[in-house]
């Protein structure tokens, strides 16, 4: 595997070239091995005879010279890496690969060049059996496998430029009296910034004059917006909304929130293991354990075996090596991850790699996020009070009349609930926004006002104990109030939330029986967590938690042993889905954390994350099952291929049996894998 640039954004032209490489190779074999397999296989056709079509004499010159550019040049680097791992010592899949390509190709254009050499037992119809359909079919699949996985690799490095890209490129600096448009590298600590509606914050810093709402929603995932006045912290890459404002810059390049949370990302990728560590260990353990028997098979036969000693001895131990090819091996993985990922991208769930699926399964604690993952992401009026002389839709109705002429994101969520019910409004006039308060403005004559119960009570309205009451029981649920007076008495509140998805309750206590712990992290204050928690029944919960302290939650998880699965859709999750063991991205969230995450749930519905779990043990089940398959005729076709039987019942087993036991063998792996086609989620 190519080693990943440590400079952010680094080797993507290296990335680029390896990934046409291989494609230009993987194309030029498959061209070339259909008529390979045609000639080799075609007689498995009824009404086809290839033999009357092509000569037996021509077939396999022909078979040779489209296989060996297969082989040799398509597959070639398959023999390098074989090289490398054993003057390193270390037995991987390609030591397995080029031992049963070289087997399969070698034998038979010793078959094609000499076939002399063979006794008359393995000849049929006085020619010797080919393999090179073999070989051109395995160095074709494996070419298929590497160009997936290097054009996976690639797609690492989109978050950190997603990441980057959502930073300001421009800010308006003011100094002495003057305004000029500046790059954002030009920006030095103390620089004075001004910043409009609807601009991005430039870079981190501090408020020195003016107010506005900030949608933070990018870095803390919250979707809420954030007022801001002087002597506040803003985060660069936020965008301005609604007021103009000054600000001092405090921290520039790899100091701000943004650059720290790409290096974040960065640093969690890399720390990612490397995928089919198991096919790899057994590798090590029996590639050298076949070489060692074919080796031994070659010595004994021509030490004690029948006359030609030596044919029968390369014969032999050449079966060993055919029976021992890794096709059904080099399968078992890919073909299972390849049938899972289509049935679960069918339910909505799209699976990054192969590690995220091994490692699913095991996984003993979630932490999820709030906003867009348990909730909406999008506040909605969710509660409505009224009184004895206003009714509930009469609230929401002069409340709506008057918002609608607001621009403050609560505003929006009360001309939005109207909109929804088709609620006509009300003519307003003498509109008027009082910062920091509420709203206010004449309907029919009668005096309005809308906004904080602190704001109405400045304003010497007279609010009942029973409405006080409502109010409180709308917080304790950590719902916003939005309090409506008419002629100086107060007449109804809205409650608005970010509400829980439906599907969520549902989904904790699934996870909950598969004996998962649930921890929910999020950015919002300590009273709305607790109740989301609460109400959803969750193990723990964080409030307030900043980008790096998710992380730090992770890890810590992690260095107790737990296999952790992060669920989250905003950019401040992306560093803590990237250092999970899986990490998992709501569709409906930004294309960072998306990313970041080896599942992204396309829906965005928490259920999914149970699907993903049961594809995962399905997919892993499925995995075992046919590397059992695999090697159980390794395990008993190795001893025949050697000449086990012959001194008992005089029995060898041809190459062209080898042949077709490690074909049968393939066709059981894939026929297994295929039976996930039909698993329920």
């Amino acid at each position: 595997m190519t080693l990943e640039p440590k400079t952010i954004g680094a080797g993507d032209e290296e990335e680029q070239k390896e990934i046409r490489s291989l494609s230009r190779k993987f194309w030029s074999a498959l061209v070339l091995t259909i008529p390979v397999l045609f000639i080799a296989m075609g007689h498995a056709i009824p009404g086809l005879h290839v033999e009357a079509m092509i000569p037996k004499q021509i077939s396999k010159w022909i078979e040779s010279a489209l296989a060996t550019p297969v082989v040799l040049w398509a597959g070639g680097f398959f023999f390098t890496r074989a090289w490398q791992s054993i003057v390193n010592r270390s037995l991987n899949m390609f030591t397995l690969i080029a031992v049963g390509v070289g087997a399969a190709y070698f034998y038979s254009a010793v078959a094609v060049i000499a076939p002399g050499i063979f006794p008359q037992s393995f000849q049929s119809n006085g020619e010797v059996g080919l393999y090179f359909e073999a070989a051109a079919v395995i160095t074709t699949l494996v070419l298929f496998g590497q160009l997936i996985e290097a054009k996976a690799r690639s797609r690492t490095g989109l978050a950190i430029k997603a990441l980057l890209s959502l930073a300001a490129k421009t800010a308006h600096r003011v100094r002495d009296g003057q305004e000029d448009e500046i790059a954002v590298e030009q920006i030095q600590k103390g620089d004075f910034l001004r910043v409009r509606p609807g601009e991005k914050v430039p870079i981190d810093g501090v408020i020195v004059e003016g107010k506005s709402n900030i949608d933070e929603s990018m870095v803390t995932g919250e979707s809420v917006p954030v007022s801001k006045a002087p002597d506040e912290n803003v985060i660069g890459a936020t965008v301005n909304q609604t007021g103009s404002f000054l600000m001092r810059a405090e921290k520039i390049g790899s100091e701000t929130l943004l650059s720290q949370i790409v290096q974040m990302v960065a640093d969690a990728q890399r720390t990612r293991a490397p995928i089919q560590k198991l096919a790899d260990a057994v590798s090590g353990y029996f590639v050298p354990a076949v070489v060692a028997i074919a080796v031994i098979t070659f010595v004994i036969w021509s030490i004690v075996g029948p006359a030609p000693a030596m044919a029968y001895a390369l014969v032999n131990a050449d079966s060993v090596l055919i029976i021992a090819c890794p096709c059904a091996l080099g399968l078992a993985t890919p073909m299972s991850i390849m049938v899972g990922v289509g049935r679960a991208a069918q339910t909505g769930i799209l699976i990054k790699n192969a590690e995220a699926i091994e490692t699913a399964e095991k996984v003993t604690h979630l932490i999820t996020d709030k906003t867009g993952t348990l909730t909406v992401g999008k506040p909605e009026v969710v509660s409505r009070i009224g009184t004895d002389t206003t009714a509930k839709r009469d609230v929401l109705q002069i409340a709506a009349s008057l918002e609608s002429h607001s621009e403050h994101p609560l505003a929006r969520a009360i001309a939005e609930a109207a909109k929804k019910e088709q609620i006509e409004l009300h003519h307003v006039t003498g509109f008027e926004s009082i910062t920091g308060g509420g709203v206010s403005g004449k309907i029919d004559e009668k005096s309005v006002l809308i906004g904080k119960e602190k704001f109405l009570t400045e304003s010497k309205v007279t609010i009942s104990e029973e409405l006080k009451n409502e109010a409180r029981r709308l917080q304790e649920k950590a719902q916003t109030t939005v309090w409506l007076a008419v002629d100086g008495e107060a007449v109804g509140i809205l409650g608005v939330a970010d509400p829980i998805k439906e599907t969520a309750r549902q989904a904790i206590r699934q996870l909950h029986d598969m004996h998962l712990k649930v921890i929910m992290c999020t950015g919002d204050n300590r009273r709305t967590a607790e109740a989301v928690a609460r109400e959803l029944g969750i193990d723990e919960f964080r409030a307030e938690v900043m980008p790096n302290e998710k992380i730090d939650i992770v890890k810590k998880l992690k260095s107790e042993g737990a296999i952790v699965a992060m669920a989250g859709d905003g950019i401040n999750d992306a560093p803590a889905l990237a250092a999970a063991d899986v990490g998992v991205a709501m569709g409906t969230g930004t294309d960072v954390a998306i990313e970041s995450a080896g599942i992204t749930l396309v829906k965005g519905d928490l259920l999914g994350i149970v699907k993903a779990m049961h594809v995962s043990g399905a997919v892993m089940r499925n995995i075992r099952q046919n590397l059992f398959f695999a090697f159980i005729y390794n395990a008993l076709g190795v001893p025949i291929a050697a000449g086990a039987l012959y001194p008992f019942f005089g029995l060898l087993l041809s190459p062209m049996i080898a042949g077709a036991a490690m074909s049968f063998s393939s066709v059981s792996v894939i026929a297994n894998a295929l039976r996930l086609r039909s698993i329920k989620l």
